[in-house]
């Protein structure tokens, strides 16, 4: 039980920096802001705002993404805490190992997986989907065997039904073309990165610029149609009103739905081992992105439902299909081509970060180091574990839907964000004099309502991602339980510690029998 609840010193992680299994250290504060935009703006702003204010929250999306902005902001100000004090890779993780215990950091570690690999999933299905939508302003179609995952999920019969496909191949080729630039090396991955992050952010800035011209203010009334709650526990709803499924509606369901598009900003944590100055710059990168994505994400909202009326929104592609019904069809081909720019971008830096995370793991014995530790000798990059979440996530986007990876990934980042606020709590009171280059202001204050916002948007989520969530904790429990805690580095450690002050009172035991004899 001891070595389940044990904390790696502070030293411990710090030291581990300097040994030769490290990564390269080649990223500036801006680079870093442009991994976190390019993380935080795409699927969100393209596809969510759609179907969050169609079936939602009305043209109350606007406080929706600012209630969602507000929970992201406290979360940020206790992850840049923590990145400042422990600039190694491992995000979250990391941070609940130096607090909370060997156990809790394997739950958090393996909740992580759970986000960025079926987050990459969910949004190479949505990079091959806006892709076939632009190839086909063309002309242009891929085969219909080939264009989808085989089957799909129909709330009208309440079952799952067959598409007509075998495959999505343009899911498995992105993300292998990602794989392959993320191997190449983090420079390389964070200028490709920059070079997408401009074009999207023109894009965005056009809807705004452009659309503001064509906003009808009669369309944000009613402002809140389906009420300004629509708060549930664990699927039941409390206060609000109720769709025909039994799922809750308003502001607050419109949030826990939307949070999706917020989900990046902590993936800059992740480098914080590949940053040049980690105590200044992480929590710079994490909080810039973070409010500069908030402002975008308020300012699209607000213009896409004044220009459309909220239940007149296209679900599939609402940005492109407002300035269609406005009469300008030939906007369809920049944002269109913006949302491949953009969602091309989240899913780099979602791929970028996985591998990060199994490679903390790996260095602390949790997972087999010879694949998810070796770092590439040329490239300085965790190239074995990035090749394998390639593969693992061309093939969950090939062939599952995405409803099932979509409704995964949101209960996930929201429990690792309450992990995270958490344990800036307890490491105030544990270690009080740790260095904090970077201090979360009004503790603990911002931490509690950090805590508070998260766990409401959880509970607002549907009952289905909560049994999800429990069977894959499940599932990581028994490979922590079987594999993890036998090969642990920091329990082989203590063990090793504690054998040697045995040995150390056996020997001092027998040299005092030694000498009574005498």
């Amino acid at each position: 039980m001891n070595n389940l609840f044990a904390t790696k010193p502070l030293d411990l992680l710090l030291e581990e920096m300097k040994g030769e299994n490290r990564l390269r250290r080649v990223l500036g504060p801006w680079q870093l802001t442009s991994l976190g935009v390019g993380a935080i703006i795409g699927t969100g702003i393209f596809v969510l705002t759609g179907i969050a204010a169609h079936d939602k929250a009305g043209p109350a999306l606007i406080l929706s993404f600012v209630l969602a902005g507000v929970a992201c902001i406290f979360a940020a100000l206790c992850y840049a805490e923590f990145a400042s004090m422990v600039p190694v890779a491992g995000s979250a993780y990391t941070y609940a190992y130096a607090t909370l215990g060997e156990l809790f950091a394997w739950i958090i570690g393996w909740d992580l997986v759970l986000e960025y690999t079926v987050a990459s999933s969910a949004v190479a299905h949505g990079w091959s989907h806006y892709f076939q939508n632009f190839i086909g302003i063309f002309g242009v179609e891929v085969p219909k065997w080939m264009a989808k995952a085989p089957f799909d999920f129909n709330p009208e019969l309440g079952r799952f039904v067959g598409t007509g496909s075998v495959l999505d191949l343009p899911a498995i080729i992105i993300a292998a073309v990602i794989a392959a630039i993320l191997v190449k090396g983090i420079q390389e991955s964070a200028t490709f990165n920059t070079a997408m992050v401009v074009v999207k952010l023109v894009i965005v800035l056009f809807v705004i610029v452009v659309g503001a011209f064509y906003v009808n203010p009669a369309n944000w009334k009613p402002f809140a149609p389906f009420g300004l709650t629509g708060i549930s526990f664990f699927g039941k709803t409390l206060l609000g009103q109720t769709g025909a499924g039994g799922e809750p509606l308003g502001m607050f369901a419109g949030a826990a739905m939307i949070f999706f598009a917020y989900i990046g900003f902590d993936s800059i944590s992740t480098h914080a081992e590949e940053a040049k100055d980690p105590q200044k710059d992480v929590p710079f990168g994490i909080i810039t992105s973070l409010l500069v994505c908030t402002v975008l994400y308020i300012a699209v909202s607000a213009v896409l439902t004044g220009m459309v009326p909220y239940n007149k929104i296209n679900i599939d592609a609402p940005v492109s299909d407002a300035f269609k019904q406005m009469g300008l069809p030939w906007a369809q081909f920049l944002i269109s081509l913006g949302a491949i720019t953009g969602i091309t971008s989240v899913l780099l830096v979602m791929m970028l970060s996985q591998p990060r995370v199994f490679l903390a793991m790996a260095r602390d014995g949790l997972v087999p180091p010879s694949i998810f530790g070796a770092i590439h000798e040329k490239f300085r990059t965790p190239w074995k574990s990035t090749i394998l979440t390639g593969c693992v996530v061309g093939l969950m986007a090939a062939f599952l839907p995405l409803r099932i990876l979509a409704e995964l990934v949101n209960i996930g980042t929201l429990l690792a964000f309450v992990i995270v606020c958490g344990a800036v709590l307890i490491m105030r009171k544990t270690h009080p004099e740790a260095n904090r280059p970077f201090k979360c202001p009004m503790v603990p204050l911002v931490p509690i309502l950090g805590i508070g916002f998260c766990l409401l948007l959880m509970f607002s989520l549907p009952a289905e991602n909560w049994l999800r969530l429990v069977v894959w904790l499940g599932i990581g429990m028994a490979i922590y339980f079987f594999y993890g805690r036998h090969h642990s580095v920091l329990a082989q450690r203590r063990a090793a510690a504690v054998s040697g002050e045995r040995r150390a009172a056996s020997d001092d035991g027998g040299s005092r029998a030694a000498a009574g004899k005498a």
